[in-house]
């Protein structure tokens, strides 16, 4: 798995320097693993949902969209598994206080080994941990001698489980509070309404629920910027489907994820399926679709056939039935369901590696260089930058005229100091893909001069078709 350290470490000090994305809290040395969008970054996760959001909802006619809250009954997270099951196997090394997820461990080991002695240990430690086999794996860790990166000592504690659910009170006097959960995915959101979204929009399976939402999980080992963060975003669909057909919709539903990546300017070659070896409690498949990071190729998406698991263990908990009755065959039934899920922040992080790029640009006579992000534009953060060559001569009241006619179309930026290069720079480095500068020949002919940012080509063209113009680059 080849990895690229130095451009990672370059994508996070660059987000940090053109206002993307910043650590949480920093003025207090900041909190483990959170993180906050700048006002670039919070443009562009906005314009990649938008984009999911329309793709699910607005282009099916058998998808609708839900916003669940964030807290729920107790009893939906006994129902899905997640009171029991959702836990970590981890380790602590006794001379650093270091605390590793056993899997991150061993497959970390793994990865010093050659490859077949590698796949060897992946392998056997895959079926200790499907069988709960703490002590084997602890053995595994001891038989191979694997150590702390920090004390560099094989002084480990047993292994235990970690739930991953943050807990909190609900109600106003503490000795009354009954302990809830943070949601640590938004699916059962999607879950407990199936009947309400299904007989108050009166759908008829197949169909599909969409939502994007913050879910939590208390990550021990939380890591890689925000590929792996405590609070986080999902834009996930269940599509509820006829028991018999899953796996058909299975196979559509990956396909048809894999071209919306694609169409985000995503290289094929850096996007591939994953499928699971080791299924989850409620699956009869599932697989991955990964993509190519600076930090080797990771999970971006899960595509999960559930079955009725969801809905049929909320009818048994609740009491109340979460049946279907389909005409077709004057039948009821609990809905199978296909699930797609797509980490929004691991979205941000694969457009901003797909992006980014330092470029040479020094010619004989001159050392020249740029960084630029290459967003599609359908996604850029900013989509238009106006620059008036001067700060006279009425040049930036035409170039403020600019700005008020594209604002009700696309997100404009205007900026009247510096050389125009230094400008140029700017805006390349935050991923605008369009410039224009108003200069003297504008007053002649109202004319202006478009850069375009992935080529550094520029034209001239009638501010009358700038608007037009921009409005068809962004739509292609």
């Amino acid at each position: 798995m080849a990895t690229d350290q130095n451009k990672f470490q370059a994508i996070i000090s660059h987000c940090k320097e053109y206002g993307f994305i910043f650590q949480s809290s920093e003025i207090y040395d900041g909190l483990s693993a959170v993180y906050d969008y700048g006002q670039y970054g919070a443009e562009l996760k906005k314009n990649i949902k938008d984009y999911w959001w329309k793709s699910m909802t607005q282009m099916h006619d058998n998808i609708v969209g839900i916003d669940a809250a964030i807290f729920m009954h107790p009893s939906t997270w006994k129902a899905s598994g997640h009171v029991d099951s959702f836990s970590d196997p981890m380790i602590d090394n006794k001379d650093s206080k270091k605390r590793y997820r056993v899997d991150h461990l061993i497959e970390g080991f793994a990865a010093t080994m050659n490859p077949e002695e590698g796949a060897s240990l992946i392998k056997e430690m895959e079926q200790l941990e499907a069988a709960g086999d703490y002590k084997g794996l602890k053995d595994l860790i001891d038989r191979h001698k694997i150590k702390c990166s920090v004390s560099g000592t094989a002084n480990w504690t047993d292994i235990r489980q970690f739930n991953l659910m943050f807990s909190t009170q609900l109600g106003s006097v503490a000795e009354e509070a009954s302990e809830i959960y943070l949601r640590p995915e938004t699916a059962q959101g999607i879950f407990v309404n199936f009947l309400n979204v299904q007989k108050t929009g009166r759908m008829k399976i197949p169909f599909g629920i969409a939502q994007i939402g913050k879910a939590f999980r208390n990550e021990i080992v939380a890591r890689q910027f925000i590929f792996r963060m405590r609070e986080f975003e999902q834009m996930e669909m269940q599509f509820f489907v006829r028991p018999g057909t899953e796996m058909e919709w299975y196979n559509y539903w990956k396909e048809e994820r894999l071209k919306w990546h694609k169409s985000l300017g995503i290289n094929p070659e850096r996007l591939r399926f994953h499928n699971h070896t080791k299924l989850a409690h409620y699956a009869n498949a599932a697989l991955d679709i990964e993509y190519d990071f600076p930090i080797g190729f990771k999970e971006l998406e899960g595509i999960h056939s559930r079955t009725d698991f969801d809905l049929k263990n909320h009818q048994e908990l609740s009491g109340k039935k979460m049946q279907y009755f389909d005409p077709e065959i004057n039948k009821n039934y609990i809905p199978y369901v296909v699930e797609t899920s797509v980490g929004l922040d691991r979205t941000v992080m694969m457009i901003l590696s797909e992006a980014y790029e330092e470029q040479d640009l020094s010619t004989e006579e001159k050392q020249d260089s740029r960084v630029v992000l290459k967003f599609p534009a359908k996604i850029a953060p900013i989509k238009l930058a106006v620059f008036p060559l001067t700060k006279k001569d009425g040049l930036p009241e035409i170039a403020k005229t600019i700005m008020d006619q594209g604002r009700p179309h696309f997100r404009c930026f205007y900026e009247e100091k510096d050389a125009i290069g230094k400008r140029y720079r700017r805006q390349d480095a935050i991923g605008t893909p369009f410039c224009v500068t108003v200069d003297h020949q504008t007053k002649e002919d109202n004319t202006v001069t478009i850069r375009y940012r992935d080529t550094m080509e520029q034209e001239r063209i009638g501010i009358d078709q700038l608007i037009e113009l921009v409005n068809r680059k962004i739509a292609e």
